[in-house]
């Protein structure tokens, strides 16, 4: 009888957010699951580590029912990854699965993203590893549409292994399953948001701000996870966590650095 395969199971919305909840509910029906994720939301936290102060995790049951072991983390995505890797798991999963996050992790919103710093995380450490997040910012946001699209996600994953540092960012549009018209792979849309400053006073006197803002994609091209997302699929974009701007290193040897 062919083994299960070990999944490990993050987010940055907290571990009794409903997205990983449905995430743990397809995984089940995948391998063995083991969660580690945060306490509370982590969101917008991107790769941040803790380093200045204590960790904690502990052990944690969310319902009666469930079959999978929690671990309920104090600190941030990257952080619950490194954690189950380091100290909780005796050895590394099969793959990594974060999310399903409420809201969009689109185009340049990758960087900012708690979700997708934990499947980074663990593609640094060797693991292959999915980033999984709805266009639905709402805490009642209905995951049962996208379901389906995980599940296979993961399992081709799982089936065809994944290119070397490599991860997948793949976003759901907030539609209707019978809407869905299917997956395209895509590449990251060049946008950007342009922030505001909500400043306001407090009761003593203090100044303080409020970020807000608006997302701009200045991408007309087809060929992107806007593109897709806007008109009905489901965006997969691989993403690389090696930073290196190589076209640009030739560039950067004319310059003359030695004199």
């Amino acid at each position: 009888m062919k083994k299960k395969p070990l999944i490990l199971v993050t987010n940055d919305d907290g571990i009794t957010a409903p997205g990983i909840r449905a995430l743990i509910e397809v995984m089940n029906e995948i391998g063995e699951v083991i969660v580690v994720a945060p306490d509370s939301p982590q969101s917008g936290m991107g790769h941040a580590i803790t380093v200045n102060s204590t960790l904690y995790c502990s052990p944690i049951t969310i319902n009666q029912d469930d079959i999978q072991l929690e671990y309920s983390c104090s600190g941030t995505p990257a952080d619950c990854v490194k954690l189950a890797v380091n100290e909780i798991l005796n050895k590394k999963p099969d793959i990594c699965v974060s999310g399903i996050n409420h809201g969009s992790n689109s185009s340049i919103n990758v960087i900012y993203s708690g979700t997708m710093s934990a499947a980074v995380e663990a593609g640094v450490e060797g693991i292959p590893a999915i980033g999984f997040s709805l266009c639905d910012y709402s805490w009642e946001a209905n995951f049962e549409s996208v379901k389906k699209y995980v599940k296979t996600i993961t399992e081709s994953a799982l089936k065809n292994g994944m290119p070397k540092g490599v991860v997948l960012n793949v976003n759901f549009p907030k539609m209707k399953e019978d809407s869905l018209k299917g997956i395209k792979v895509c590449r990251q849309a060049r946008a950007r948001w342009v922030e505001e400053f909500d400043k306001r006073t407090n009761p003593m006197g203090r100044e303080y701000y409020w970020l807000t803002g608006k997302f701009v994609n200045q991408d007309k091209g087809e060929d992107t996870d806007e593109w897709a997302l806007e008109n009905g699929y489901v965006s997969v974009v691989p993403v690389q966590f090696d930073l290196t701007a190589h076209h640009a290193i030739q560039d950067l040897n004319t310059w003359s650095l030695n004199d």
